[in-house]
């Protein structure tokens, strides 16, 4: 605590009312110049000064020790005589208490316990505000790292699902990567950004991960399925959307599994929606299907050329394909879609199949 008053008397007996004690030692100056300078190297819990002082008042001292030290508690000293004075500068100043002349040493202590108590308990809150804060970053950032480190590994193992249904499925090999990657461009292509995007590659890479519950019997037989086999091939959406249920980073992705064979004018399965109740990477990811279709190897035809897939794309506008979505497609440019595989597929690529 600092004391200030320039009477020498008063700053030693105000000193002595704390004699003693333990946790509390005070400082006594005689003048708001001396007080000043020390503020200015020490910090205090309390300030306790006179007001009436040659050169600069109790008041104007006080005012700019709030302006130093906001957090410390300030005390003014008054005579009777100045008490009414002293009252009306109170509030524009801060102070805690107004103490008179003479005093009474219990008041003294009381004022003093009482500024110290607001002090030290101000000091603790912005100490643990602090620390709290400085947790809760150091929380996050190692939220941020476990969700990143879990969405890394369940991507590393979806994508080995994936790569394990290429390989079971010999006319899909390279097909999900593909249309994952054409996906994100065409969604870059309406609009889309950030989580979405990524919503939409991921969604359109594992469309088929339901396909892992259907039986060899059916998903590589290879004439024409029965009533009952392709009732059993029509559940794989459901299947893939129960399959990437409870994974968090999926969880809008995963309708796209789940609507990746309905179609825009309401003929598609497994709930026969149509329009925008599609949803939108769903929509997307039947038009770079399509695409990746026509312009692909398949066991029972040869890879066809971007000229017939863009008269099939438009074609099946408004019925199949959302017309809107088909109109995003027809402007990105026939080498931007070359550009996509040959990075996935490497220089080997034959020239055909563009």
């Amino acid at each position: 605590m600092l004391y200030v008053d320039d009477e020498p008397a008063l700053c030693r007996a105000f000193a002595r009312i704390f004699h003693g004690s333990a946790d509390l030692q005070v400082v006594a100056v005689g003048s708001p110049e001396e007080a000043l300078a020390l503020l200015g190297r020490e910090e205090f819990d309390v300030i306790v000064s006179d007001l009436r002082m040659p050169g600069m008042s109790g008041l104007e001292l006080l005012a700019t020790a709030r302006q130093r030290a906001p957090d410390m508690r300030r005390l003014l000293v008054s005579g009777y005589a100045d008490f009414e004075s002293a009252l009306d500068a109170i509030n524009e100043v801060g102070i805690d208490r107004l103490l008179t002349k003479p005093w009474q040493n219990e008041e003294v202590r009381g004022a003093v316990d009482g500024a110290l108590r607001v002090a030290r308990l101000q000091r603790e809150n912005a100490r643990i505000t602090e620390e709290l804060r400085r947790r809760t970053s150091e929380l996050e950032r190692v939220n941020q790292h476990l969700d990143a480190l879990v969405e890394e590994r369940t991507s590393n193992l979806l994508d080995g699902l994936v790569s394990a249904l290429d390989l079971r499925d010999s006319e899909t090999q390279w097909h999900s990567r593909r249309v994952g990657r054409y996906a994100r461009r065409l969604g870059r292509e309406i609009g889309l950004e950030g989580r979405e995007l990524d919503d939409v590659e991921r969604g359109a890479t594992l469309h088929d991960i339901g396909k892992i519950g259907v039986r060899d019997a059916v998903l590589l037989k290879p004439g024409p399925l029965d009533e009952n086999e392709w009732a059993e091939m029509r559940r794989h959406p459901a299947l893939g959307y129960e399959i990437l249920k409870g994974i968090g980073f999926l969880e809008r992705a995963r309708l796209i599994p789940l609507h990746h064979q309905e179609r825009f004018d309401g003929t598609g399965y497994p709930q026969g929606l149509s329009g925008e109740a599609i949803c939108v990477g769903a929509r997307v990811f039947a038009v770079v299907d399509a695409y990746d279709a026509i312009t692909s190897d398949r066991p029972y035809r040869k890879c066809r050329t971007y000229e017939v897939a863009r008269q099939e794309i438009e074609r099946f506008s408004g019925t199949q394909f959302d017309p809107r979505i088909v109109a995003a497609w027809l402007r990105v440019p026939q080498a931007e879609w070359d550009a996509i595989r040959e990075e996935l597929e490497g220089p080997t690529l034959k020239a055909g199949s563009r």
